[in-house]
């Protein structure tokens, strides 16, 4: 940039803050990569599975968490956009640990999509209720698109051939979709499902709930814990992957497959 240009800005913010980082971009060429190694045949199938799941799910954990940050910004919150939420960065969100690795980890050992750690959005510069709620909402829209799109292009290109490695490893991501958009809506303070009704809440109850909030990640893990409250989790899940045409047995082979260490 010559000397005393100054960058465009978006409504005061440097464009550079729209851009999506090499990170995200990396993320997005290690799943076509390892699309195209499982299509083919290439290597080890099961690596690439691995590759194409685990860069497939972050990428949604990013769109997700970039769902949250751009209603936000539209909302009203410039804040987002300084903090690096709107580049796609799993790096720049709250905190990396809860929002990208803790997720991972407990895919590849439960084959639940965790929801991640929320992105901080500055709640007092957004005015009414409404938005607020649509902010928490749009995150969980998106594991909802991500899922149909992905089950649409299952039922749709499937059955003309292909791979059967590949379309698992397509419905074990359209499958991990589905449990983070229920668990994602489930009423527990800190999550996005709490968040979406906590301003609809009555000054005591708001209290309450945002006594509980920090602790929304043991609550949920306490729940699904829980057999009955478990059961009723992966019954609701499965009778939604049920009637989306999500087969089970499709699913079931491409998490035997993400789990390349066991064979």
């Amino acid at each position: 940039m010559p000397p005393g240009d100054a960058e465009p800005l978006v409504l005061g913010v440097p464009r550079a803050a729209f851009r999506p980082s090499p990170i995200f971009l990396a993320l997005v060429a290690l799943l076509v990569t390892c699309g195209v190694l499982t299509w083919h045949g290439i290597g080890n199938v099961r690596l690439a599975v691995f590759g194409f799941v685990v860069s497939g799910w972050v990428v949604s954990l990013c769109l997700h968490e970039y769902a949250h940050a751009v209603v936000a910004y539209r909302s009203g919150d410039r804040g987002v956009a300084h903090r690096g939420y709107l580049t796609l960065n799993p790096l720049k969100y709250s905190h990396p640990l809860l929002s990208i690795a803790l997720p991972v980890v407990v895919v590849l050992l439960g084959g639940i999509g965790l929801p991640g750690g929320a992105v901080w959005v500055d709640r007092h510069v957004i005015p009414g209720r409404l938005r607020h709620t649509l902010v928490s909402l749009a995150g969980p829209a998106t594991n909802v698109l991500f899922a149909l799109v992905l089950v649409a292009v299952l039922r749709l290109v499937a059955p003309g051939g292909g791979p059967v490695e590949f379309w698992a490893a397509v419905a074990l991501l359209g499958f991990l979709q589905l449990t983070a958009s229920v668990l994602n809506l489930l009423p527990v303070p800190g999550l996005d499902g709490g968040n979406m009704i906590q301003p609809w809440l009555n000054p005591q109850w708001r209290r309450m709930y945002d006594l509980f909030a920090p602790y929304g990640f043991i609550l949920l893990f306490a729940l699904l814990w829980n057999p009955r409250i478990g059961g009723w989790f992966f019954s609701a899940v499965f009778a939604v992957a049920d009637f989306l045409g999500l087969p089970p047995w499709l699913y079931a082979t491409g998490l035997e497959l993400i789990r390349f260490w066991q064979g």
